[in-house]
């Protein structure tokens, strides 16, 4: 839930999502707010169940079709659950997504982090761990920089949860198999967003070659981690629209941009603004902002 206090605290968003969406946010199973620690006979869930547990939400609802945003691991999870439901889902919007299995470095590097945690629980190694999978270094701090108001109070997240739940998720991340040979079948429009200091920023780039290209997009933002929506969710405002736009679901009462957007009409792609099979054709792009701003 963290991942997207940034974006929809953001007012230009807010206008975006919460005046013309209803959202329902989909917690993994024992992360939500103030969960109790889940049965240790109970047996972890895989990636796959995960992607199918979506569907029962869906089902509980009523909802027939759902347009899905989700960042990193929510991202690939989503991802997956469009393969496996394609009538399901309008759309993606996925923020660092990942798509492979992970590398043997990544898989060393979650072990270790997975016995952290399941033998010491939430300590201030795994959440440095996190932390550096989150936020740009900038973000972050240092010695001569004080850690910004974002890490702490992500900090205060991360110690909010059972730390057992937190090894189920990630043993499930570790064993995820890859799908990006099944992204071309993928006929859902969607648009990727990723910072260019995103330790996932060449998998979101890989990502993007394996998708059609009739039906994606890639939004690289400068200067900026894993969590664009917490990092620069203003960088997501623009993009968002014109998508939203091609469905027909997002229609302003005149053209104009967010003054707190780091884009601007001269940043975008003329190509972005011609009227296709998406209502608008989506190319990649990048933001350009100045680091002095």
């Amino acid at each position: 839930m963290f991942c997207f206090q940034g974006l929809m605290f953001c007012p230009e968003a807010c206008s975006l999502l919460l005046h013309n969406f209803c959202v329902y946010h989909i917690s993994p199973p024992g992360h939500e707010l103030g969960a109790a620690a889940i049965c240790p006979d109970d047996p972890v869930l895989s990636a796959d169940d995960l992607a199918d547990q979506i569907a029962e939400v869906l089902n509980y609802f009523g909802l027939s079709a759902v347009m899905c945003m989700g960042v990193t691991a929510g991202a690939y999870i989503l991802t997956l659950f469009a393969m496996k439901h394609r009538h399901r889902v309008h759309g993606l919007i996925l923020i660092s997504p990942i798509c492979t299995a992970p590398c043997w470095t990544e898989w060393l590097y979650n072990k270790v982090m997975s016995n952290l945690v399941y033998f010491y629980g939430m300590c201030g190694v795994v959440k440095e761990f996190l932390l550096k999978r989150y936020f740009s270094k900038e973000v972050r701090g240092c010695s001569q920089v004080p850690e910004s108001d974002l890490v702490q109070a992500c900090k205060r997240s991360l110690e909010e949860r059972q730390s057992s739940n937190v090894w189920r998720l990630l043993e499930a991340m570790n064993g995820r198999p890859d799908i990006s040979e099944g992204l071309r079948k993928l006929k859902c429009r969607s648009l990727i967003f990723v910072g260019d200091r995103s330790p996932f920023h060449s998998e979101a780039l890989h990502m993007t070659v394996k998708l059609d290209r009739r039906y994606s997009a890639l939004v690289e933002v400068q200067s900026c981690g894993s969590m664009v929506t917490e990092e620069q969710p203003d960088a997501m405002l623009i993009p968002m629209e014109y998508f939203l736009m091609g469905y027909g679901m997002y229609r302003p009462s005149h053209f104009s941009v967010s003054p707190r957007s780091p884009l601007s009409p001269s940043c975008i792609a003329p190509e972005l603004l011609s009227p296709e099979s998406m209502g608008l054709k989506l190319k990649p792009i990048k933001t350009r902002i100045s680091l002095e701003v």
